[in-house]
């Protein structure tokens, strides 16, 4: 029997409106630098993507595919096959990647290619074969008792035959440092928290696969530590809260400025900020590149 079509709603009906939300990129923004989230959450700037954040768009694209393939399918010769399909989708829902690549055709296959190497990696890090996730590319969302919004997505969901649930990311970085670490901890400990408020079990373990090199960070948390993380959450979207009226999101000065689109806007390096547009309603969802390293 034929699937049924989906159809969109009539244009007389009213579509939900979503509320704004914090999301594991967003709150880290925020944390980082105010004036950054502001940018970013609220002003919308663009902001030019690098090489190396679209490669890890597509290996994230090609390593959802990959789940989907039978399970004795799940080589590495065709995780690699899956590449090119991955990048042209990609391509087609953000043209502004395809400007990439000053230097034509050659350029960008060389570039396709170097994405081979994170998949390699991948397969050093587990076998495919024997896994059949339960999500992959998942949204979720949850409102905490206090009434934040939580939205994010999240690579994949394996929940074993005895119920227990395991939180899995790519990173096609390289393993961090300290600092990075914990911010790489930050992003898991949310979905972790998502999921909790959502299924009422706490997430078993939560796993960085760093595919560059090849290493694995596995963390479990427990049920006290999701309850302060969560006070943590909410202080963050109180702090955002009492800057949303007026705009003052301020700048916090550190080493990473050398790396922010914004900084010719920053009055920490005498520039100046666009004026303020009040704040966004509704909020939007992560874009591609959050779900990416």
């Amino acid at each position: 029997m034929a699937e049924p079509l989906h159809q969109d709603p009539p244009v007389t009906a009213q579509r939900p409106v979503r509320r704004p939300a914090l999301s594991p990129s967003r709150a880290g923004d925020f944390k980082q630098c105010p004036l950054l989230y502001r940018f970013r959450a609220v002003d919308r700037l663009p902001e030019k993507p690098t090489k190396a954040q679209v490669r890890g768009t597509v290996v994230h694209a090609v390593l959802e595919d990959l789940f989907g393939l039978p399970a004795q399918e799940r080589m590495p010769d065709q995780a690699k096959a899956l590449l090119s399909p991955a990048w042209t989708r990609v391509k087609a829902e953000r043209p502004e990647f395809a400007g990439l690549f000053a230097d034509g055709a050659e350029e960008e296959a060389e570039w396709l290619r170097s994405a081979e190497s994170l998949l390699d990696g991948y397969f050093g890090l587990e076998d495919p074969r024997r896994l059949e996730p339960e999500s992959r590319e998942l949204l979720v969302e949850s409102e905490l008792p206090s009434g934040v919004l939580l939205r994010g997505y999240i690579d994949r969901v394996d929940v074993a035959p005895t119920g227990e649930i395991r939180v899995v990311d790519y990173k096609t970085g390289a393993a961090p440092r300290e600092v990075n670490e914990a911010k790489a901890l930050f992003q898991m400990k949310f979905y972790a928290l998502v999921l909790w408020r959502l299924r009422g079990e706490v997430p078993r373990q939560l796993r960085l696969m760093y595919l560059a090199d090849r290493q694995a960070l596995a963390y479990q948390p427990d049920e006290a530590e999701l309850k302060r993380f969560e006070r943590t959450l909410e202080a963050i979207w109180a702090a955002i809260m009492r800057a949303a009226p007026t705009g003052d999101f301020r700048p916090s000065k550190s080493r990473l400025c050398d790396y922010c689109d914004h900084k010719a806007l920053c009055p920490e390096f005498d520039g100046t900020p666009p004026p303020y547009p009040g704040w966004p309603e509704p909020d939007e969802d992560e874009t591609i590149l959050d779900r990416a390293d």
